[in-house]
């Protein structure tokens, strides 16, 4: 993951954050559904299949892993139903459970992430469908959000044991919130963001914009940067951002665009990273995301891509060299999704069989080998050719 870089910024501390997604939530359905939508709803969600997401259900599902959702809280929805904890409400309508919500947001990206489907082809189906979800209401409505209440949320899923959590909610830079989002990060936790949705965030929304955080951009169909979505520094990967479809409230499916739902389906991705790799740190997942993901825009990082697309199977399966050590960049793929080549991922001369990886502390000790010679080096040439040291008057 790049190194951010956070300037002051005009203004005073936002205390007031907002949810990411213009949704539309409970949104009707065409002539010739059935009541709910259960039977059409696997066909729209065409970022499944730009993902690849069937071939990486094969190799990951995001068992054991519980993934946090500070947003409006999450509708019981048939589809995610077996993956919902019971999660808290913060709200002033707080009641010990975040099962319920009044607005969609939540119950959307929930079903992005974890929805299980009503068998293999009806009902919504997340990135992650085996993973566990906590719902947790900071919000009563998507208009907005207590950064405060945002900053409790982050602590909660702390100490529920959340692997990965899930922040589609912009703000402004706050002590709370980053301090939240730093013991999230200490407790090894792969913190996902949302960058924020033209015009309203320019630059990139906190808690996205803190260091250590994925921040997450939107694409569209064809692979393109979706318009609404804002670019910047701070961005690391991108992800389908519109016409998706989820779950919604009342058993009801919906259409929606924005970073939130690219967020979200991030989030899915860190799960099966997670439920594959359990002792892989958090920083190294986030890592394994971004050096496998799919170039896009100029070679290499760029404000509008990030890295790249995420890449479901390549993050599963690829030779990736932890950080700190040169690996292979992912192929670019054509302008209607990721390729069989690229879904390969970074790969070692030979086969991608770890050689990268022993090449890479190979290196290392040459380089700590030389550099002990010249210290010897140097210090010999101190001793004869150096003045004495004086001390400062």
């Amino acid at each position: 993951m790049s190194i951010k870089s956070h300037l002051a910024r005009a203004g005073k501390i936002a205390l007031i954050a907002a949810i990411l997604t213009p949704s539309t939530a409970g949104a009707g359905w065409a002539e010739g559904t059935s009541a709910d939508g259960a039977d059409l709803i696997r066909n729209d969600q065409w970022h499944l299949t730009y993902l690849g997401a069937s071939k990486a259900h094969e190799i990951s599902q995001g068992e054991g892993v519980i993934v946090a959702v500070p947003d409006t809280g999450i509708d019981p929805h048939p589809d995610l139903i077996k993956n919902l904890l019971p999660g808290i409400d913060i709200t002033p309508e707080g009641n010990r459970d975040g099962r319920r919500d009044s607005d969609g947001h939540g119950t959307i990206l929930a079903g992005l992430i974890v929805a299980h489907g009503r068998g293999s082809t009806k009902g919504a189906l997340g990135i992650a469908p085996k993973a566990k979800v906590v719902p947790i209401r900071v919000s009563l409505d998507s208009h907005q959000v207590s950064t405060d209440d945002l900053a409790r949320g982050i602590d909660y899923a702390v100490n529920q044991g959340a692997k990965v959590i899930s922040i589609s909610i912009a703000a402004g830079p706050n002590i709370k919130l980053q301090q939240a989002i730093a013991s999230a990060l200490r407790a090894d936790i792969v913190v996902v963001a949302g960058a924020g949705n033209r015009p309203q965030e320019v630059p990139v929304a906190f808690p996205a914009a803190y260091p250590g955080v994925i921040a997450v951009g939107g694409i569209d169909r064809l692979g393109s940067q979706a318009p609404i979505s804002v670019t910047g520094p701070e961005i690391d990967v991108v992800a389908p951002a519109e016409e998706i479809h989820s779950t919604s409230i009342d058993g009801k499916y919906s259409r929606s665009r924005g970073t939130s739902d690219a967020t979200a389906i991030v989030a899915g991705a860190a799960a099966l990273v997670r439920a594959k790799y359990p002792y892989l740190p958090a920083d190294e997942v986030a890592h394994r995301l971004t050096a496998t993901a799919i170039d896009k825009g100029p070679p290499g990082r760029d404000d509008q891509y990030g890295y790249g697309v995420i890449d479901l199977v390549a993050a599963l399966t690829a030779d990736v060299p932890p950080r700190g050590f040169e690996s292979v960049p992912a192929t670019s793929p054509d302008a209607a999704g990721p390729t069989t080549a690229a879904a390969d991922g970074p790969r070692a001369e030979g086969g991608g069989d770890g050689s990268a990886t022993v090449r890479g502390w190979v290196t290392l000790g040459v380089l700590l080998a030389a550099g002990g010679v010249w210290a010897l080096f140097a210090r010999h040439r101190r001793r004869s050719d150096d003045p004495p040291p004086r001390i400062s008057r």
